[in-house]
């Protein structure tokens, strides 16, 4: 009876050393898919920063289109606004004295052409914009006569003084 234990007690030590053989079989395959998903995961951290930069890079590249659009918009605007302008009616007033219009020149032209011309205007004179033109000098008493530009809407003609037909200032 005691070579039926020895027996079995080996063929136990036996079973348990195969069995043991297949746990560091499969240890071993456990550690090689460890250590490749350890490669694949640096891989795919790599590619994460490569492809943070290069989003970093769109970002930055957008935000200076935006930039671009913005300055493209405004330069529009201004085009259209010099365009429009240049193909106004303008007429040109020489001799005004500077500020002898104090704050608001378009109040100080509705009041004062109609003096000069004697023509009344109705409905009254209006303006689109009105601008000086040259330097603004520092001695008034050296400085020439300022420009002043004026554009107003003209759309029917009326008679001065004289009965002869003309466009209204």
């Amino acid at each position: 009876m005691r070579g039926a234990i020895m027996d079995r007690i080996l063929h136990e030590i036996s079973a348990v050393g195969h069995k043991l053989e297949g746990m560091d079989s499969a240890m071993a395959s456990l550690t090689a898919e460890t250590k490749s998903m350890c490669l694949d995961i640096a891989g795919f951290q790599s590619q994460a920063m490569g492809l943070d930069q290069q989003i970093t890079s769109v970002e930055t590249h957008i935000a200076s289109l935006v930039d671009r659009d913005q300055e493209l918009l405004y330069l529009r605007s201004k085009l259209i606004d010099l365009e429009d302008r240049s193909r106004r009616d303008n007429v040109r007033f020489l001799g005004f004295l500077e500020n002898i219009e104090g704050a608001d020149i378009h109040s100080y032209l509705r009041e004062t052409l109609p003096k000069l011309t004697g023509l009344t205007f109705d409905p009254p004179l209006e303006f689109q914009w009105v601008n000086r033109l040259g330097p603004k000098w520092r001695d008034d008493a050296t400085a020439p006569p300022n420009h002043s530009m004026t554009s107003a809407p003209c759309t029917e003609p009326s008679t001065t003084a004289g009965g002869s037909s003309a466009w209204p200032i």
